[in-house]
C-alpha cells in the first residue's frame, strides 16, 4: 500500500471513530422533568407559526391547562389529541370552533384556554390544522411517562 492510500486509510478511521465516539458519548443534558399528576398549567406561544410549551413531558394522570398566547398577526389553533383526532380535523373544515378538551381556536393577539386529560404513557400530538400551518411545521408531541 502506498503512502497516500495509508493516509487515507488513517484519516478514514480517525473520522469513523470521532464520528462513533460522539454518537455513544452520553449526553450532559438530562430529558425535562415530567410535569404531573393533577391539574397543571402549562403555557403555550405561538411565534412566527411555531409552537413554544414549556413542559414537553407529562406524567400519566395529569390534567393540562395549556394558556395559548398567539403572538402571531394570524390565526391560529391548538389540537391536542389521537390519531383520530387529528385525522377529522385534516380532513375537516373548521376555521374555528368553540373550546372543547384539547382543542381551541386563538385569534391573533389574543390568548385562549384548553384542558386536556393524559390518561396513557405513550406521545400525544399536537397541532395546528388551519390550512396551510401543518405543514409549515405547526406540530409536535408531548411525551407521557408513567407516574
Amino acid at each position: 500500500m502506498n503512502r497516500l492510500a495509508r493516509v487515507g486509510v488513517a484519516l478514514g478511521a480517525s473520522v469513523a471513530v470521532t464520528v462513533v465516539g460522539y454518537a455513544v458519548a452520553p449526553t450532559s443534558a438530562a430529558p425535562p422533568t415530567a410535569v404531573g399528576p393533577g391539574v397543571v398549567t402549562v403555557q403555550v406561544h405561538i411565534r412566527h407559526s411555531t409552537f413554544e410549551l414549556d413542559a414537553p413531558r407529562v406524567r400519566v394522570g395529569t390534567i393540562v391547562r395549556f394558556v395559548v398566547h398567539n403572538d402571531d398577526p394570524i390565526d391560529h389553533e391548538l389540537v391536542v389529541g389521537d390519531a383520530v383526532v387529528h385525522l377529522r380535523h385534516e380532513r375537516g373544515t373548521e376555521a374555528s370552533h368553540p373550546p372543547v378538551p384539547g382543542e381551541v381556536s386563538v385569534a391573533p393577539g389574543r390568548t385562549a384556554l384548553t384542558f386536556y386529560e393524559f390518561d396513557q404513557a405513550g406521545s400525544v400530538a399536537y397541532a395546528c390544522h388551519l390550512p396551510g400551518h401543518l405543514s409549515y411545521g405547526m406540530v409536535g408531541a408531548i411525551e407521557v411517562v408513567p407516574g
